[in-house]
């Protein structure tokens, strides 16, 4: 399997994109746990959980198989290990969707529902997942990539509201955004997923969608 180098000029495929669901747990007590984090981060009562995508953000799993990482996700609560965001809730972490090394594209959950993935903006982001990214490396394939273009086209075509595509490393310029609805000061992370490269290869096919506000 190829690895994403640059300068990368990636030929689309013209079929259309196939996405296999593979729904992780999101019962009641997932539901309830989304509903809490909103009222402590954002600072509204939710009856539903549903968002309005607005933006698209990219990220990289930190983990080398589609196996873990699904598992990493799949559980409603936090497993121990992730003392950095545990004070913040028991919620655990999602995405929308999860992009295997091969490029193979799989849904864990309701495209309009919210996702803890990205903090300050998970009220109006969808979020991306691939597999890979340990240690930093910024080793996402070309497959991926390939994926990435297509399922952002499908999700903005679908969602005409979308007008940003980010990677998870810049959610911080949002700060100063009508969108960023943070209230905990003191909550943040350094993220570098999924990487400047993968980015750049991105964008160059969405240069209608804005990185910043």
């Amino acid at each position: 399997m190829r690895l994403l180098l640059l300068p990368l000029l990636v030929a689309l495929s013209l079929s259309a994109l196939e996405i296999v669901d593979r729904p992780i747990l999101f019962g009641p007590e997932r539901i309830t746990l989304t509903q809490q984090y909103i009222k402590r981060h954002y600072g509204y009562d939710a009856r539903s959980i549903e968002i309005t995508p607005k933006i698209v953000v990219i990220h990289y799993t930190a983990i080398p198989t589609l196996e873990g990482s699904f598992r990493a996700f799949y559980p409603e609560t936090l497993p121990g290990g992730r003392a950095d965001i545990q004070r913040a809730s028991r919620l655990n972490v999602s995405a929308h969707f999860l992009v295997d090394r091969d490029g193979t594209v799989y849904r864990l959950m309701k495209e309009n529902r919210m996702a803890r993935h990205v903090i300050g903006l998970n009220h109006c982001a969808v979020g991306i997942e691939n597999v890979g990214g340990g240690n930093g490396e910024e080793n996402l394939t070309r497959e991926q990539l390939r994926a990435n273009v297509e399922l952002v086209r499908y999700l903005v075509k679908k969602y005409p509201t979308i007008g940003y595509l980010i990677g998870h490393y810049e959610y911080r310029r949002f700060e100063t955004s009508p969108l960023w609805l943070e209230r905990d000061g003191g909550y943040r992370t350094v993220k570098k997923d999924p990487g400047e490269r993968f980015m750049r290869a991105l964008r160059r096919h969405f240069p209608g969608l804005k990185s910043a506000p």
